[in-house]
């Protein structure tokens, strides 16, 4: 019960200490972000304080010393390897390349902590291959978290997709040009796909071409269907095709491609199912079925 308890006071120390080290990068993260997006929607002013600067001066040093760190053990990833895995997961705004390696570098050495001081309670060999196997968990675990965020933010675009484009296309056949009808869709619409094409929109105002603006977008979001249809878009306005065609035929095209994943998904169910009917239901019904067949022929014999 007491290492338990000093574990718990430890996890709270280090939570406490991680908070206060990110948080003045957060807050200066919150006010580019709040800058990008001026001009789209209405944000509440954000009071900078000028202590923030201070402690954040304090806590770079180790925030990159630890990243380097984390670089060393993973030679093939570098800082815009993650950077880009950040944007992908809608991340970029809150973290920065080596706060998330730090935050691996943490969660390791705590992680491997714990699993000694777990460990240390049975043996030396108990106590060295639980710290490992925990300090494996502390360092996959930002990674994985990441990695969730990037699949559950891609379903979102796929899902959204269709009627996104639904709406740009009847913006357009209003007579409304392709960065107005962003616009309109941006008022209108609401999700991590509205939130890139406001993104977007704004490097286009502040004078990034059309076409450079959305080869970004694709390039963050790294989902095949949009990178087609960006690949639609930059086509149409280079040749000077109908606008308004060519999203009425990536609409019709996406929400096809939407229906055959959800197909595709469906399909899937039945094996997903099967290893927990194995798991839980096989073995009681089993029970149940057998059970009072052995109980008869044991209380025969």
């Amino acid at each position: 019960m007491l290492l338990l308890l000093v574990a718990l006071l430890l996890a709270g120390a280090f939570f406490l200490a991680a908070e206060a080290v990110t948080l003045p990068n957060r807050r200066r993260r919150d006010v580019v972000r709040r800058v990008a997006t001026y001009g789209s929607r209405h944000t509440d002013p954000i009071v900078v304080h000028d202590r923030s600067a201070g402690a954040a001066r304090l806590a770079d040093p180790f925030v990159a010393l630890a990243a380097t760190l984390v670089l060393r053990l993973m030679p093939k990833t570098s800082r815009e390897m993650v950077n880009q895995r950040l944007l992908s997961a809608g991340l970029a705004p809150r973290f920065s390349p080596d706060q998330l390696l730090a935050a691996k570098a943490l969660a390791t050495g705590f992680a491997l902590f714990l699993g000694i001081l777990l460990g240390s309670q049975l043996n030396v060999a108990t106590a060295f291959v639980f710290g490992l196997a925990l300090g494996a968990i502390g360092f996959l675990a930002p990674d994985l978290f990441v990695n969730s965020r990037i699949r559950g933010r891609r379903e979102v675009v796929l899902s959204s997709l269709p009627d996104t484009l639904d709406l740009l296309a009847v913006s357009v056949e209003a007579g409304l040009g392709f960065d107005a009808a962003l616009a309109k869709l941006i008022d209108y619409m609401s999700g991590p796909l509205i939130d890139e094409f406001a993104l977007a929109l704004n490097e286009m105002r502040l004078g990034e071409t059309r076409a450079e603006a959305l080869r970004r977008l694709a390039a963050r979001m790294e989902v095949p269907e949009l990178s087609s249809f960006i690949r639609a878009v930059i086509q149409s306005d280079q040749l000077g095709t109908s606008m308004a065609h060519m999203l009425r035929v990536q609409a019709a095209d996406a929400r096809i491609r939407r229906q055959l994943a959800a197909e595709e998904k469906a399909a899937k169910a039945p094996i997903k199912m099967l290893f927990p009917l194995m798991v839980f239901i096989f073995p009681a019904l089993f029970i149940l079925v057998l059970g009072p067949i052995l109980i008869t022929i044991r209380t025969t014999l």
